[in-house]
């Protein structure tokens, strides 16, 4: 767990010295909040004191957010030869796979815990419900976690940045837009597997307020497989460089 730990550490620092960081956190603040609070369906629109606004508006944001700032993981070091200094170290692929997860997950939740005064500003306005609130963030959460996940694996079978934001973003769809519209456009059992396979049907049952098992099941295993498969990538690429 330390080995773990002290990559996710070089993983922070290299986001915060190379101001990746500060970019993407200005910008998903920006675009989230301007949409939450100024434009559409804003918090002052919808007549009650509520901040479902911002999480409809995280649920498209980190869509493109977290592609951004995975794309590089492995795509960038594979580009430059550091990872083959990296994976020859004491450490595992298991080790480098999960610290880089660690340090993707503690970026996102850095900027959805910025959001934090927006909460207490609409508790002030309101009575809110905290139950919903909470159960929103954890979402948010649980699928940064799945889309880290998704990044991960498609930084790590290419040595583009781009092809590598692009891939996840048409991974991403699938699970976000194409699996909710199949599930509309047939019925029985199909119907019933595509609308599990959504991301939008766990996600909006999650910011109801009940967390439930089969939801968090869910994520956790679209980021479990993916970043089982990363290391299944990882692996090959050891044995060819042998």
């Amino acid at each position: 767990m330390n080995k773990i730990w002290v990559i996710a550490k070089r993983e922070l620092s290299t986001f915060f010295d190379s101001l990746i960081a500060y970019i993407l956190l200005i910008v998903f603040l920006g675009f989230s909040g301007f949409f939450t609070w100024l434009y559409g369906s804003d918090v002052f629109l919808t007549g009650q004191a509520s901040i479902q606004p911002f999480f409809a508006i995280a649920y498209w944001t980190l869509f493109f957010f977290i592609p951004a700032l995975t794309m590089k993981m492995f795509a960038e070091e594979k580009n430059t030869g550091t990872i083959e200094l990296l994976l020859t170290k004491a450490v595992t692929d298991r080790d480098v796979i999960l610290g880089k997860f660690l340090a993707c997950l503690t970026l996102v939740a850095i900027a959805i815990a910025f959001s934090l005064p927006w909460y207490l500003t609409v508790w002030w306005l309101g009575p809110v419900d905290h139950g919903a609130v909470w159960c929103g963030y954890i979402g948010l959460l649980l699928m940064s976690a799945a889309y880290i996940g998704i990044g991960l694996f498609a930084s790590s079978i290419t040595n583009s940045q781009i092809v590598a934001f692009l891939l996840s973003l048409l991974i991403g769809v699938f699970f976000l837009i194409l699996f909710q519209v199949l599930a509309n456009s047939v019925s029985g059992f199909l119907s019933y597997v595509f609308d599990y396979l959504s991301i939008s049907t766990h996600f909006e049952s999650i910011t109801r307020g009940v967390i439930d098992s089969k939801d968090v099941f869910y994520f956790l295993s679209i980021a479990v497989v993916c970043l089982v498969a990363t290391e299944v990538v990882l692996s090959q690429r050891r044995l060819l460089d042998r």
